[in-house]
């Protein structure tokens, strides 16, 4: 992994993005007519999910946020849940590393741009495991800490990246525990790009069944999901013609232009 700097982090203070923390702003802008270039963003971010998930499938999503999965997966089970008590969850305060859901209950759990946020993700991993079913799949979306999306968190002094911690330690937290919305943008590739660490240490209960980096340019003009940033209105035409382009580069340098990754996660045991 490339990095421009091993280590940095920024006050809320200095935060450059509008951050849409009021879920029903965050809805509202979402539905509104000006939002296209982050509809087809977010469809890209959800619609491969429903590949991994059976009509009758019941699933979970942690972290939900505004609950924008609940737009694009083809699941009549699905229900959403977050650490807060908004309306529009069906299941509300639910600590993601500790849920209180009874074990085996759902065929799938959604961690959409949620884990980075984790405190203590080695805690999340072994608790989804409990939660899920046999052969019960984790499907996650998050962020890739390319050289790209380093200097932009760095221009943007938004969520910081820490690649000197230990992921897999249960002590000390890789996020603000105090704050749900700080975050550490390195963790997913310190989980994820060592894969005889990720066996090492997650290997008992869990195989790697998909993986897929993607997303460059299509996330920067989206105009940010709870970050509000400056971004190019396009028409679908044009927004399927940068995604060609993100494709290309992400294919090609992913370690330079690469800003998100898929995983599916199996539950073995």
């Amino acid at each position: 992994m490339f990095k421009v700097i091993n280590k940095i982090k920024f006050s809320p203070n200095k935060n450059r993005m509008r951050i849409l923390t009021n879920t029903k702003e965050a809805i509202f802008h979402f539905n509104s007519s000006k939002s296209k270039n982050l509809k087809f963003l977010l469809k890209k971010r959800f619609d491969w999910m429903n590949k991994f998930i059976d009509k009758n499938d019941t699933g979970l999503e942690v972290g939900s946020g505004a609950g924008f999965a609940k737009f694009f997966i083809n699941n009549k089970n699905l229900k959403t849940s977050d650490f807060s008590s908004d309306d529009h969850l069906d299941f509300k305060n639910v600590d993601a590393q500790n849920t209180n859901f009874n074990d085996n209950t759902f065929d799938y759990v959604i961690a959409s741009n949620m884990i980075h946020h984790v405190p203590y993700p080695i805690k999340f991993f072994k608790e989804i495991n409990r939660i899920l079913k046999k052969d019960g799949k984790l499907i996650i979306f998050d962020a890739y800490c390319s050289i790209l999306l380093q200097l932009v968190m760095i221009l943007m002094k938004h969520e910081g990246f820490d690649f000197t911690i230990n992921v897999w330690d249960e002590k000390d937290p890789k996020s603000d525990e105090e704050d749900v919305w700080d975050g550490n943008i390195g963790v997913t590739n310190l989980i994820f790009d060592n894969k005889e660490e990720f066996k090492k240490n997650l290997g008992d209960i869990f195989s790697i069944e998909h993986e897929k980096l993607t997303e460059c340019f299509i996330f920067l003009n989206s105009g940010g999901v709870t970050s509000q940033t400056f971004y190019i209105p396009l028409s679908d035409k044009l927004l399927n013609m940068l995604n060609c382009i993100d494709n290309f580069l992400i294919k090609f340098f992913p370690n330079i232009f690469c800003l998100g990754r898929r995983i599916v996660l199996k539950k073995k045991n």
